[in-house]
């Protein structure tokens, strides 16, 4: 590989690094609108592994701004991202995946906390206008919830 080819890389990481981060300050500020420029026209997302539901992004996007009205208080942690490039012989090529864990901290407008865990999977394409979401599944893996929200 040349330095070249290494920084087009480096630069593509930094990118969907961006992008993920961005996804995850479009659900905790509720900008339904960034939220669907992050994913590409036929973008589809798939929460039902946490009781939501799959769809295109629109469609998601309609769902995730009434379902998060409960949450006011909310903070999504995307962490220990595994990003996977394209390989064309070398070369970066214009689709990628990513694993990644998340922490997703919620609270009620009544003080009830709700904590989840899991990984998201991502599938991304490069667009004219940078990387965008093609796929967005969440496979929860644990959750707790207290006050009114518990099962108790």
């Amino acid at each position: 590989m040349t330095q070249r080819v290494d920084l087009a890389t480096v630069m593509d990481r930094l990118a969907i690094d961006e992008l993920l981060t961005r996804y995850a300050v479009a659900v905790d500020d509720a900008d339904w609108t960034a939220y669907q420029g992050l994913f590409t026209a036929d973008g589809h997302a798939d929460y039902r592994a946490a009781g939501g539901v799959a769809g295109r992004a629109g469609e998601v996007a309609d769902w995730l701004a009434e379902t998060m009205r409960l949450f006011p208080v909310r903070q999504h942690l995307i962490v220990n991202r595994r990003v996977t490039i394209e390989d064309l012989g070398g070369y970066p090529g214009d689709s990628a995946e990513a694993l990644a864990d998340y922490l997703n901290p919620m609270r009620t407008e009544a003080g009830d906390d709700f904590v989840s865990g899991g990984r998201y999977t991502f599938a991304m394409s490069r667009t004219d206008g940078g990387w965008r979401l093609r796929t967005v599944a969440v496979h929860e893996k644990w959750r707790r919830a207290t006050g009114v929200l518990s099962a108790e």
